[in-house]
C-alpha cells in the first residue's frame, strides 16, 4: 500500500530526493518529503527504518550523500550555525550533560543562538528560560546537577533547553524514552499545546503508534527506508498498513477519547 496524500500546507524545510547512510551502508535512497508548516508531524516505523536518519538529515547532523535538505528554499548546508539555531531546535535520541552542570544552567545553554558580542544576557533570556522550566515541570530542580537526575527527569531538561531556544520548527527524535506513561502524555500534550498556541512546526520521531495517531496532525510511516503513506491518522492507518509497515495483524477501532485510530493488535490463538 502506498499513500501519497499531498501536503496541503507550505513547507518551509523539505529533503529533495536525498540520500543518506553511514559509510557505505545507505539507509535511505532518494527520499523527498516536505513538512508542513504549522503542523505536528510524527514519523513512525519499525526500528532500523530510517526514521531517525531521516531526522539527523532535516537536523543538519548528517550531511546525505546525494540530494539536498532545505529550510526556505535554500540548503541547510549553507545555514551559519548560529542563524540555523535560531530556526530550528533538536532534541536528539541521546544527550550528554557537561560534568558538574546544573539543570538551570544547562536549560539556559538553549539562549545561546540568540546571544552576541553586543547582545548578552538579557531578561528575555531569563523569561524564556523560566517558561521553559515551567513548561516542563522542572522548575524546582533548578540548582540540582543533571548527573544526580533521574532518566525520565533529564529528558525533561533536555527538553526545557530545546524550548527555550524558541525555534519556530523542532525536532524531537525519540523524546519520550525513560517517561512513564503519565510523563509520555505530559509531554506529548506539551507538544501539541506548542503546536496550537504558538504555531511552532513540530517533527517528532515516535515508536508508540496510537500515541502518533492521537498527537499528530500529519503522520509519515517509513519501512526500509522509504516512505509508504503519509497524511491525516484518519486517512492513512489501516490495517492494512499497519501489517504491511510492522507485520502486525491488527483491528483498527475509533479512539473514545481522541476519535483517531486506535491500534488494537489481534490476540494470539491458543494452541
Amino acid at each position: 500500500m502506498t499513500d501519497t496524500t499531498d501536503v496541503r500546507r507550505s513547507s518551509r524545510l523539505r529533503a529533495e530526493k536525498v540520500t543518506t547512510g553511514y559509510d557505505k551502508t545507505v539507509i535511505s535512497e532518494g527520499l523527498s518529503v516536505d513538512i508542513p508548516d504549522g503542523a505536528f508531524t510524527v514519523v513512525v516505523g519499525p526500528n532500523a527504518c530510517g526514521k531517525s536518519t531521516l531526522l539527523r538529515a532535516l537536523a543538519r547532523l548528517l550531511a546525505p550523500h546525494d540530494g539536498r535538505v532545505l529550510l526556505d528554499g535554500k540548503s541547510i548546508s549553507s545555514y551559519p550555525a548560529k542563524k540555523l539555531a535560531r530556526e530550528l531546535g533538536l532534541l536528539p535520541q541521546s544527550s550528554i550533560a557537561p560534568d558538574g552542570i546544573r539543570v538551570g544552567d544547562l536549560v539556559a545553554r538553549g539562549r545561546y543562538p540568540h546571544q552576541n558580542l553586543l547582545r548578552q544576557w538579557s531578561d528575555d533570556d531569563e523569561v524564556a528560560v523560566v517558561d521553559a522550566m515551567a513548561a516542563t515541570g522542572v522548575s524546582e530542580l533548578s540548582n540540582r546537577l543533571v548527573d544526580e537526575l533521574s532518566g525520565g527527569q533529564r529528558q525533561r531538561v533536555w527538553v526545557a533547553m530545546v524550548l527555550a531556544q524558541q525555534t519556530p520548527i523542532i525536532l524531537l527524535d525519540e523524546p519520550t524514552t525513560f517517561l512513564d506513561i503519565a510523563y509520555q502524555i505530559d509531554l506529548l500534550d506539551l507538544c501539541s499545546d506548542l503546536n496550537r498556541e504558538s504555531g511552532r512546526t513540530l517533527v517528532a520521531v515516535l515508536h508508540d503508534l496510537n500515541h502518533a495517531c492521537r498527537y499528530a496532525d500529519h503522520i509519515i510511516a517509513m519501512k526500509a527506508g522509504s516512505i509508504v503513506a503519509e497524511g491525516a491518522p484518519n486517512e492513512i492507518v489501516t490495517a492494512e498498513l499497519v501489517e504491511n509497515v510492522f507485520g502486525l495483524e491488527c483491528t483498527i477501532i475509533d479512539d473514545p477519547e481522541s476519535h483517531t485510530p486506535l491500534v488494537i493488535p489481534r490476540a494470539r490463538r491458543p494452541r
